[in-house]
């Protein structure tokens, strides 16, 4: 069975909301230099903005000169009609929708120089879709345990660079997540966390990933 929730919870601060088209928005966390590539986090089903291994991975990206924007994907209202249905969370179409309502909204608000995605489990799927339709905005996008199939047919109009970061011992999603490399085509890459399940538990695990996608980021939106 493919594992379907993210994270527990954990602290954010210097919070953000994002406007929405029908009036609703989005929270968000914001941390990090200002005037640097900014990396907006779309998290996994289940999840959210508190997710202390997302923290975890952003705090590495601000130590390293990244902005780091951390989103909760559904409103307050959606989220506790979630908790119930769990319906939102893997509706894609609508999750792809609001990370790029978050990156049209940072580069309006924010300007960073350079935007870069982020997305765990369900949320690497969302970026994706995003990113499949902001081919120009879109600088280079990180998966961490995600389901970059259920991004279907964008899969083939991503053009930012895509490392796709799955743990070795999570079978069934390196599976699809060699799958969808294969659809992504040329330009992105697979890397296995030797030892690591799907949420990166093992020690060092998650470390590691936020080293990958440290240097995938800076190498694609600093250098």
């Amino acid at each position: 069975m493919v594992p379907a929730t993210d994270d527990l919870e954990d602290e954010v601060t210097n919070d953000a909301r994002i406007p929405l088209p029908d009036g609703g928005f989005m929270e968000a966390g914001l941390e990090g230099p200002e005037e640097a590539p900014l990396i907006i986090f779309a998290h996994g089903s289940g999840s959210s903005r508190h997710s202390p291994r997302n923290q975890r991975v952003a705090r590495t990206l601000n130590d390293h000169g990244l902005r780091t924007l951390l989103l909760d994907l559904l409103t307050v209202e959606e989220e506790q009609k979630d908790l119930v249905t769990a319906r939102h969370r893997f509706d894609i179409d609508l999750l792809g929708e609001r990370v790029g309502s978050a990156v049209d909204w940072a580069v309006d608000e924010l300007k960073p120089p350079a935007v870069g995605l982020f997305g765990a489990s369900t949320g690497a799927a969302a970026a994706l879709v995003a990113a499949a339709s902001r081919p120009v905005t879109v600088a280079a996008i990180v998966s961490r345990g995600g389901r970059p199939d259920l991004a279907g047919k964008a899969l083939d109009e991503v053009r930012a660079p895509t490392l796709l970061i799955v743990g070795g011992r999570d079978n069934t999603v390196l599976d699809l997540n060699r799958s969808a490399l294969e659809d992504l085509g040329p330009g992105h890459e697979l890397e296995i966390v030797a030892g690591a399940t799907h949420l990166f538990e093992e020690p060092g695990a998650l470390d590691e990933v936020a080293k990958l996608a440290s240097d995938w980021f800076r190498f694609h939106l600093m250098e």
